[in-house]
This record gives C-alpha cells, structure tokens and sequence, in this order.
C-alpha cells in the first residue's frame, strides 16, 4: 500500500488516501472531491476549477496524470 494526501493529487486538504495502485487512489480522490463538492468546501472548489481547466486539454490533462502516477509510483510502501 501506498498513501498520498488529497493535496499531493492537487486538492486542498491533507486527507490521506491508501491504494495498491494508482488507479485505485484516484479512485478514492473522486469519491472525496464529489463529498467536497456535495459540502461546497471553497478551497475543494477552487481546485476542482482548476483541474477542470486543466482537462480543456487533452495533453495537459496526461502530462499531470502521469506526474502523479510517477509521484505515487516512487513513493516507498507504507
């Protein structure tokens, strides 16, 4: 298992989350962000905006999945 915190993946908290794999974490990223969302939390909404310009672009949107997944890939187990 692995853990990277919610503002690692580019959110606005420290809320850890663990996964085997990086999809899995991600997976756990959305499941809070709709919870952030459902809350309106203003610094969760402020980075969701942001992450949602970012996926205006196709190449843009791969070149941050894939720096995460190499933050996420060299992190030691926990």
């Amino acid at each position: 298992m692995k853990t990277m915190s919610c503002k690692q993946l580019g959110g606005a908290c420290e809320q850890s989350f663990q996964a085997k794999t990086f999809e899995e974490l991600v997976e756990q990223s959305k499941l809070h962000a709709m919870e952030m969302f459902m809350q309106q939390d203003e610094g969760h909404l402020e980075a969701m905006q942001k992450i949602q310009a970012l996926m205006k672009d196709p190449e843009a949107t791969k070149a941050w999945y894939d720096a995460k997944e190499q933050v996420f890939n060299a992190l030691a187990e926990d």
